[in-house]
């Protein structure tokens, strides 16, 4: 995926804004996507990563320890780290929407399920 960051941005709301109960907004000075106060998702823009709520962890990073990994900081997190010059569109779409709905309510799923929004989980 292209790391300029104008465009990953705008591909991260293109993706996840149209989902039901996800804000925007800062954390530490980083974009941040969150969904029932929850983050899920935020980006660090100095080292072009991406933090994800992720449950399969060890299997992303099995498949790809170049672009998915953690550091000593996330180990008993429920995150893992993205590489955003080395993850594919398709990868990080079916990560985000993963990790929103990991995180939202029963509710929000209901809504997203009946906006037919196009999933892959």
């Amino acid at each position: 995926m292209a790391t300029d960051m104008q465009v990953f941005m705008q591909f991260m709301r293109h993706t996840l804004l149209p989902l039901p109960g996800v804000t925007e907004k800062m954390c530490f000075d980083d974009p941040a996507f969150y969904v029932n106060k929850k983050i899920f998702t935020n980006v660090k823009l100095k080292e072009e990563l991406r933090a994800v709520h992720t449950l399969e962890r060890d299997e992303w990073m099995a498949a790809d320890p170049v672009t998915f990994f953690v550091t000593e900081h996330y180990l008993n997190y429920k995150y893992m780290l993205v590489r955003l010059e080395t993850v594919s569109p398709d990868d990080l779409k079916n990560l985000l929407i993963t990790a929103w709905h990991n995180r939202a309510t029963k509710r929000l799923i209901s809504e997203y399920e009946a906006l037919k929004l196009p999933r892959k989980i």
